[in-house]
C-alpha cells in the first residue's frame, strides 16, 4: 500500500524514470550561446558542450523550420549538444532529476514535450512522454507543471537567441530573405 502512495505521488518524469530511459538519457540537448552563459554563470563551469552531428539522420531533416535547418545546423551538420556520460545520461542529471534550476536549464529542455518550429508551437507530442503512466484524471503538462504561456515566452526567447548567435556568426543575412545585403 505504502510503494503505491509513493509511486501516485511521484511526478510523471520520476514515474517514467522507474520504468525506462527518460529524455535525459537518449537525447542530444541543443545547447545556444545564451543557454550556455547562464549554465556556465550558475555552474562556474565551462567544457560541457561539443559540436556533434546528430544520431539520429531524421534530425537533418528541418524541412518545416528553415531558421532551425540555417542557423541551428551548421553547414558540416553539426551543431551545440550538451555533454552525455558514457551511459547517455545528460552531464546534468542527477539522482533526482535535473541539477540545474529551470531557468538555467537549456531552452529545448524547459519547452519539452512541446513540438515547434520558427513560427511558433504545434502543441504537445503525447509519444514524447510515458502517457500511459498518468494518474486517472492527469494530463501530461499539468503533470509535468508547465504551461502554455511559459512555453510561449521560452519559445520566443530559443528563436531570438538562435537568430542573435546566427548574426553574430555572420551566417544571418544570407539565409533570411527580410534582410538586404
Amino acid at each position: 500500500m505504502e510503494l503505491t502512495v509513493v509511486v501516485a505521488t511521484q511526478c510523471i518524469c520520476a514515474r517514467c524514470a522507474s520504468h525506462q530511459k527518460t529524455c535525459c538519457q537518449t537525447s542530444e540537448i541543443y545547447a545556444t550561446k545564451g543557454d550556455v552563459r547562464r549554465i556556465e554563470q550558475h555552474t562556474g563551469r565551462t567544457g560541457f558542450t561539443r559540436l556533434q552531428k546528430p544520431e539520429n539522420p531524421s534530425y537533418a531533416d528541418q524541412d518545416d523550420d528553415p531558421i532551425w535547418a540555417t542557423h541551428v545546423l551548421r553547414p558540416d551538420g553539426t551543431r551545440r549538444v550538451l555533454l552525455r556520460r558514457d551511459n547517455g545520461d545528460c552531464l546534468f542529471l542527477g539522482n533526482a532529476g535535473c541539477v540545474l534550476p529551470l531557468d538555467t536549464r537549456p531552452l529545448v529542455c524547459r519547452m519539452y514535450p512541446f513540438t515547434y518550429n520558427d513560427q511558433g508551437i504545434d502543441g504537445v507530442d503525447p509519444d514524447r512522454c510515458p502517457t500511459g503512466l498518468l494518474q486517472e484524471g492527469e494530463n501530461l503538462l499539468d503533470a509535468m507543471g508547465m504551461n502554455i504561456d511559459d512555453a510561449r515566452r521560452w519559445h520566443s526567447q530559443l528563436y531570438r537567441e538562435i537568430r542573435d548567435e546566427a548574426m553574430l556568426e555572420g551566417q544571418g543575412d544570407a539565409h533570411r530573405p527580410d534582410v538586404r545585403p
